[in-house]
């Protein structure tokens, strides 16, 4: 094993043993459970936004290893972001994920998520490792579909009531 296979090794151990923002909101903005029941990875993930931030992010997780890693470096990297730039990260680590040609570089902020790529080797594990940021997805499209009926949009980073 390579000193970067370890120290990927580590990160990985490190989020599944001590994972972050762990629990649930009391009130969260949304509320959206993730199953993969193939491996039987579960978790339900909440947000709190508050002018289109994700101003809290707690998940409630069990499953592999791989899962609650992924989920907790995800809660760290999202927790304060807009619904707009969560959306370009979801991206990223899906490209990052999906990308079988070569090993792919994220920005600084996700720089830790660069661990999970090993997972590729292992095709039956990437959903996995993406199970969250799925999870993450359909939160926020569950977010501006609730706007959408309460009469509401979404501009830039505002959710404001049309008159």
């Amino acid at each position: 094993m390579s000193l970067s296979d370890e120290l990927y090794r580590e990160t990985i151990l490190d989020h599944y043993h001590h994972p972050r923002n762990q629990g649930a909101l009391e009130h969260p903005s949304v509320e959206v459970e993730g199953v993969n029941p193939l491996c039987g990875d579960e978790l339900t993930l909440y947000l709190d936004v508050e002018d289109g931030t994700i101003s809290q992010v707690r998940l409630k997780s069990r499953g592999c290893s791989i899962n609650m890693a992924s989920g907790s470096m995800m809660t760290e990297v999202i927790a304060g972001q807009t619904l707009e730039r969560a959306e370009e990260l979801i991206d990223k680590f899906k490209y990052m994920m999906l990308n079988k040609d070569e090993a792919v570089v994220l920005p600084e902020e996700m720089e830790d998520l660069e661990a999970l790529q090993g997972v590729k080797r292992y095709p039956v594990r990437i959903k996995c490792a993406l199970l969250p940021w799925n999870t993450l997805q359909e939160s926020i499209s569950s977010l501006r579909t609730q706007a959408a009926v309460d009469g509401q949009t979404i501009k830039g980073k505002m959710i404001t009531t049309e008159e």
